[in-house]
Order: structure tokens, then C-alpha cells, then sequence
């Protein structure tokens, strides 16, 4: 991934900068009024996010999608519950960022911004972990404008899952960038950003390796 002053340079170099400079601001100030039109449009029953100054509609997921989000939201919200952690949720859970409102399907908050959080809360803080499960119309955007953004606003942890390979990658943050620390179908994944947090892999794909998973948490 780029740093700014990569991105930058070739900008700082061109005579064209004064008008790549106006044309940015413009294209930010038309940002800011879509996006705030976002906010007062949407509903707490759509699963929708704003990217690049277009809102994105999500289509129902398919029926794996919703068990392995399940199964992982489970094991994330029972041992940080236990463990008095902070909070977890999953779907239509808007996380804002400087640029970009995303709904990942699943997240953390550490302590720190669970206690900032009220009942009548729509709009939350970047997460401490991200998981995102994927699907044909997301992968890319998975992938891409969210592993980036996450990355440059300190998301310290983020899991993308396959639920066709029945996978899941694992990146930490890493002097701002993601390092891949486990990208498989088996074995067990150690949370770094929850502390203490490690199940078997396969728990997030099999209902009754998650109860498992779950009766060893809750021991």
C-alpha cells in the first residue's frame, strides 16, 4: 500500500496541481452533502454504506453467509461479555470513517469506545476488529477500499472469511499496514486485539463445533 507522500508526489510535481486541488474540493464538498443526505435517509432496517460518495444497498445475504456470521458473532460476543471486554455486534452496525460509512458483519469495540456508545446510538466509531464474510457482490470492495481504509485508520485486527472455502484470513495491524498472520480451514486463530480470545477454526463454519467452542469459553 502506497504512504501519502507516494500518492502525493506525482500531484506536487505537475503543473496541473491548482486544478487538481480545485477539482478534489469540489469532489469532497459534493461528498459531504450526498452523505449527508445518507445519513438522513437511511433506516435502521436496511443493511446499506457509503462509499466514494455513492450509497450502497446491500441485497439479502444468502442463507450460509448468515450461519457462519452467526456462529462467529457467538464466540466473539460471549467471551467479551464474559470477560467484560467491551462490545460486539453484527449487521447494520454503521462504523464511520473520515471518508466512508461501512457496515461490516461483525465488530468490536474495546472498552475505550463501548463506553461512548448509548442506546440511541446509529452512527459508531471505527472498530477494534472487523470481520467482514464474503460474497459474490462484496468481495472486491472487501478486498480493496475496506482493506485499505481500515488499515489507515487503525482497525488493529481484520478476518475475512470464505464460506465456499470454509477460510478464514487474519491480518493485524502492522506500522499501518496489514500483516497476514493466518489464512486457513483448520487449526486455531488468537485474537490480538481481544485478549485471550482463541477457538478452533472450524467452530465459525459447524454448529456444533461452535456449541463446543462456546461450553469451552464459557468454562
Amino acid at each position: 500500500m502506497a504512504t501519502v507522500d507516494e500518492l502525493l508526489k506525482p500531484l506536487l510535481d505537475s503543473p496541473q496541481l491548482p486544478t487538481l486541488v480545485d477539482r478534489l474540493a469540489q469532489q469532497l464538498a459534493s461528498e459531504r452533502m450526498k452523505r449527508q443526505r445518507f445519513y438522513e435517509e437511511m433506516t435502521p432496517d436496511q443493511k446499506i454504506e457509503f462509499i466514494d460518495g455513492s450509497a450502497i444497498l446491500h441485497s439479502p445475504a444468502r442463507n450460509r453467509h448468515l450461519d457462519v456470521t452467526m456462529l462467529t458473532a457467538k464466540l466473539l460476543h460471549t467471551f467479551v461479555g464474559i470477560h467484560r471486554l467491551g462490545t460486539v455486534k453484527s449487521e447494520n452496525c454503521l462504523c464511520v470513517f473520515p471518508r466512508n460509512d461501512y457496515e461490516p458483519d461483525v465488530v468490536f469495540f474495546g472498552p475505550e469506545k463501548a463506553a461512548r456508545l448509548t442506546p440511541e446510538t446509529m452512527k459508531f466509531p471505527t472498530p477494534d476488529l472487523a470481520v467482514e464474510v464474503l460474497s459474490a457482490s462484496t468481495v472486491h470492495r472487501d478486498r480493496g477500499v475496506k482493506f485499505e481504509d481500515f488499515a489507515i485508520n487503525g482497525v488493529g485486527e481484520y478476518w475475512i472469511i470464505d464460506t465456499m472455502a470454509q477460510t478464514v484470513e487474519q491480518y493485524v495491524l502492522v506500522d499501518a499496514q496489514y500483516e497476514l498472520r493466518v489464512k486457513s480451514s483448520s487449526g486455531r486463530i488468537r485474537s490480538v486485539v481481544i485478549s485471550g480470545l482463541e477457538f478452533e477454526i472450524e467452530s465459525m463454519f459447524d454448529e456444533q463445533r461452535n456449541l463446543d467452542a462456546l461450553r469451552t469459553i464459557m468454562a
